[in-house]
């Protein structure tokens, strides 16, 4: 009887042990969660840039998303053109085009993208001076008019960077007279 008692207790550990250490598997993220994640990074606000940014530094709870995280940020234009600090929005904007592509919800979506990234443009040049804060708007329009576009910030030529180099070299000009 002891020896019976004792594999019957043995087995009965063994069980619970095995209960214990197999992790239950958690439950996938669907589509539809996916999506509203997706969509609350995306939006126009400061709150939705600051929650993307948030996430962006902070991936490892957003792994079972399996969000595309990669970037050339601003492609082939300047990520800074004239020191202004752009390629933060050509991220996020990387990531939305990216991202919606890869759910198959990109062309619903594109025009909101696009906004977002003008109005991430925007908060940048908000932060600068008030002198040179004209030269940098004039190139987040030039930016987003390129991906409003043609989809990509490549479409940005130079001669749009000389332009802004101008205003902005005329107006700290001004600023110092």
């Amino acid at each position: 009887m002891p020896r019976r008692l004792a594999t019957l207790l043995a087995s009965g550990a063994l069980a619970l042990l095995a209960t214990l250490t197999i992790a239950s598997p958690a439950a996938a993220v669907t589509p539809t969660q996916k999506l509203s994640v997706l969509s609350s990074w995306t939006q126009t606000s400061a709150s939705s840039y600051n929650s993307w940014n948030s996430a962006r530094v902070n991936r490892a709870p957003w792994a079972e998303y399996n969000f595309n995280w990669s970037t050339d940020y601003c492609s082939s234009s300047p990520d800074n053109p004239l020191g202004f600090t752009f390629n933060l929005g050509c991220y996020r904007h990387d990531f939305g085009y990216r991202n919606y592509k890869a759910v198959g919800q990109f062309p619903a979506n594109k025009s909101r993208l696009d906004s977002a990234f003008y109005e991430d443009l925007k908060r940048v040049c908000a932060t600068y001076n008030s002198v040179v804060r004209p030269a940098c708007y004039s190139l987040a329009w030039t930016y987003y008019q390129a991906v409003s576009i043609f989809g990509s910030v490549a479409a940005v030529q130079q001669a749009d960077i000389d332009r802004a180099a101008r205003m902005k070299a005329d107006a700290e000009a001004k600023a110092r007279q």
